[in-house]
């Protein structure tokens, strides 16, 4: 046999490879005999590690010892059978570990994202143990150029992962997918200075008359009222809020119980005297205990497609969408480095709204979790703010210095004003007392 250039001499035996692009095998003998085992991986470390379980085959000493680590190659190299890629989906939708997702679009999801991967690789005979790292690498580098958001891309990762990490048995090594350096960071879309937007007062005030103003038409818009009423006197998800059921609604002791189903945890939250108001009128379509409280857009809601997929939770979430350019506000923008448009007012923005309002009036973080159910992103970005209104006392204190009241500040340029004709000489003596 012609000597390969890709030969690796070990202590005891040698790793070869037979063609350029093939598998690595180990050669090494037992009492005079020549063995050559099939490492199944064309992956230089990863053939010297499965060579070196092997040594010992070539260092036993007697029949048995010789016939025992035989036996173990044996079935190292033969419980690895060999899948092609384009199989893979037949065998992990029915592996008893595959991921078990709660909505059948999940479910589609996983089968989608294995598909866009087969479709980039575009070699129908390549199979799991073809697929290395470096592959995986830059499929990655791929998908950036798709213009994806960071969590679509990391949810895409997440899911090849699994699905590879369900059929190792067809495959040698690690999991090509398994390196979290194969995730994007959330900070990537930071620099964007795009983020979900909180409405004020006045907003919140403008949405209510526009639900109210029969010149505003849209699909199920008595429910959509109600809808909004929920997430804004609540702090609840879109989901959690169309599918509220009476049952849930105790209007004599003026309380909701949630059943979240991002969580599952279940949140009890008094019900403020307008959404009382809203909710006593909704008693009139009411079914019976159990109906839920918007049956039209829950049934909207939960519409499905031929497959089984949700498609009724997209036709919702547009429903509501459009009372926000009612009130002159656009929903989204265009991002450069984003296929799709960045959302930045939606019925999230009531949650954040909220906790914001919250926040303000000096209402304990814990409650806010205790209401909105889970200690989220959203609470710790309108707390920030009181935190360091905290630490900036702490360091007057520590100081012995005290910034003066803004209404201090306020009464000061009120009296300087009364005992000045204001011109442009007095300008700067103003802008003194507001800045100390």
């Amino acid at each position: 046999m012609a000597k390969n250039s890709s030969s690796i001499k070990l202590d005891i035996g040698t790793i070869y490879k037979k063609t350029e692009n093939g598998n690595y095998f180990f050669r090494y003998q037992i009492n005079g005999q020549r063995k050559a085992v099939s490492l199944k991986t064309k992956n230089k470390k990863e053939a010297i590690a499965k060579a070196n379980d092997l040594v010992p085959i070539a260092k036993a000493s007697s029949v048995e010892v010789v016939s025992a680590h035989v036996k173990q190659a044996k079935n190292l190299v033969t419980k690895r059978q060999s899948l092609l890629l384009s199989m893979a989906w037949d065998k992990y939708s029915v592996h008893p570990e595959r991921a078990m997702p709660a909505t059948v679009h999940e479910q589609q999801s996983y089968e989608y994202s294995l598909k866009e991967f087969i479709n980039y690789i575009a070699d129908s005979n390549i199979s799991l143990e073809d697929i290395t790292p470096k592959i995986a690498a830059q499929y990655v580098e791929h998908l950036k150029t798709t213009k994806i958001a960071v969590e679509t891309h990391n949810k895409k990762i997440r899911r090849l992962r699994r699905i590879f990490k369900t059929l190792k048995s067809y495959y040698i090594g690690k999991n090509p997918f398994g390196s979290s350096n194969l995730n994007r960071k959330l900070r990537e879309e930071r620099d964007q200075g795009v983020m979900r937007l909180s409405f004020n007062k006045e907003q919140i005030q403008a949405i209510k008359d526009v639900l109210d103003d029969e010149n505003y038409k849209l699909v199920n818009k008595e429910e959509i009222k109600v809808v909004y009423y929920i997430g804004m006197y609540t702090g609840q998800r879109l989901k959690d809020c169309v599918l509220l059921r009476w049952n849930k609604v105790d209007l004599k002791n003026r309380l909701i119980y949630v059943q979240q189903f991002k969580t599952g945890k279940e949140v009890v939250i008094p019900i403020a005297k307008q959404l009382f108001e809203v909710l006593e009128q909704a008693k009139e379509w009411q079914e019976n205990t159990h109906s839920y409280v918007c049956p039209n857009v829950a049934k909207r809601y939960n519409g499905i497609d031929d497959n089984g997929k949700n498609i009724g939770s997209n036709l919702v979430s547009k429903d509501v969408l459009r009372v926000i350019p009612w009130i002159g506000l656009e929903p989204s923008i265009e991002v450069p480095g984003r296929k799709k448009k960045v959302t930045v007012y939606g019925f999230h923005s009531l949650r954040h709204t909220f906790v914001s309002i919250c926040a303000e009036v000096g209402v304990p973080k814990a409650v806010v979790v205790s209401i909105i159910g889970t200690d989220s992103d959203i609470i710790d970005k309108h707390y920030t703010h009181v935190g360091a209104e905290a630490q900036l006392k702490a360091i007057e204190a520590i100081s012995g210095e005290k910034r003066a009241d803004p209404q201090e500040k306020i009464n000061k340029i009120i009296d300087y004003l009364n005992y000045h004709d204001l011109d442009g000489n007095h300008y700067s003596e103003i802008r003194n007392i507001i800045n100390n």
